[in-house]
């Protein structure tokens, strides 16, 4: 999936504003304005719209980490240049501070049925002989059942 899809999606689910927005990037010391996440958030074909880097996503995931969970100690790490979407799942499961039973229970949400070894084959070095990609409409999924759980209200 791409990031400003992603971004517009936890944006909904969490229901923030451009300025809370701001303030998830400032949490992983990540200076952006409010009208360069207001770009960011627009449809592709709307005008004005601006591609949000991967190197800029993964700096939101991490203030969304930070601010759910309490920021490291000790040196921060660079942003990752190529964050795809088993990256994606790994630090929205940090930041909501998800179990593997929770992380199934909100693709559930979503209608979708995995076993916990499929699930934990996301979540392994690429260079494991276990290791599965994680498709866009796991991804997909996955944000749904967290709209449903979050946003929408059910049991969360």
């Amino acid at each position: 999936m791409k990031a400003n899809d992603i971004l517009r999606r936890i944006r909904y689910i969490l229901d923030f504003d451009e300025n809370r927005m701001v303030t998830v990037f400032a949490a992983a010391e990540q200076t952006v304005t409010a009208s360069q996440v207001s770009t960011w958030l627009k449809k592709e074909d709307a005008p004005g719209f601006e591609v949000c880097s991967n190197a800029l996503f993964a700096c939101f995931l991490d203030g969304l980490v930070n601010l759910k969970r309490g920021k490291k100690e000790g040196e921060r790490r660079a942003p990752e240049e190529n964050l795809n979407n088993n990256g994606v799942l790994k630090k929205l499961k940090i930041a909501f501070d998800l179990q593997a039973e929770d992380v199934l229970a909100i693709l559930a949400l979503a209608d979708v049925t995995i076993s916990k070894h499929e699930l934990s084959a996301f979540f392994r070095r690429p260079s494991h002989k276990h290791y599965r990609d994680c498709k866009d409409q796991i991804l997909r999924n996955f944000l749904m059942g967290m709209q449903i759980r979050y946003r929408d209200g059910a049991s969360g």
